[in-house]
């Protein structure tokens, strides 16, 4: 489902090229629940990133099933997420404006689909199915994020890319947001990589690809 090859980011900082990333090459398959773990500056984000498309390598390649991304152009990509991709950030990144529905259907109105009983389905498997009219200032921090949760699975995406989706929750809110996207990666086979500073989170994964320094020092299913 997600392959790099000799995957390398280089940026220039105060005049002087950093290099973020060296030469990363992995494959997640179809299905899959990956954490990609390691300590801050580490390259967790950049890599993530980069296999979604988000932003391009300095060197290697990336393919998204079966597209290779650096063949694209900026609208082809963004049609590719849109399509395929779901994203869950750590600071939730709602629409205040909307309610949690409303939040929800986001994706598939991007796509020219209106759908509210789906919207009201997806909001009632995380928890929420009495909060549909609320805005996301009546709700907790940890039911924002079962709205986002909602929102990435909403267009049935093949792959879900979630950047510390606990970092704003206490620890029990945190494993009840980890228990939802295990469950979607389960009943919905939706490929899960999830980035985490938390080991304990990381170890519900099905494989853990562990940076140091920009490059992988280990990987369990290698």
């Amino acid at each position: 489902m997600i392959s790099c090859r000799s995957l390398s980011k280089t940026y220039l900082s105060a005049g002087r090229p950093l290099t973020v990333l060296k030469h990363i090459s992995l494959t997640i398959e179809n299905g899959d629940f990956a954490a990609i773990v390691g300590p801050s500056g580490s390259g967790k984000t950049t890599l993530l990133g980069l296999l979604a498309g988000l932003d391009r390598p300095t060197e290697g390649e990336v393919s998204i099933d079966g597209h290779d991304l650096g063949k694209l152009t900026e609208d082809e990509r963004a049609r590719l997420r849109g399509e395929r991709i779901g994203f869950v950030f750590q600071s939730f990144h709602l629409i205040p404006t909307l309610t949690a529905r409303e939040n929800v259907q986001v994706p598939l109105e991007l796509r020219g689909v209106s759908d509210p009983a789906q919207a009201d389905e997806l909001l009632t498997r995380v928890g929420l199915g009495d909060r549909t009219h609320h805005y996301p200032a009546q709700l907790s921090g940890g039911e924002q994020q079962r709205v986002a949760i909602a929102r990435a699975f909403s267009n049935r995406p093949r792959i879900v890319f979630a950047d510390e989706p606990t970092g704003n929750l206490d620890a029990t809110t945190g494993a009840t947001v980890i228990d939802l996207l295990s469950r979607f990666n389960r009943e919905l086979g939706t490929t899960l990589v999830l980035v985490t500073h938390d080991t304990d989170l990381a170890s519900r994964a099905h494989r853990v690809i562990r940076l140091a320094d920009g490059a992988v020092v280990a990987d369990s299913a290698a």
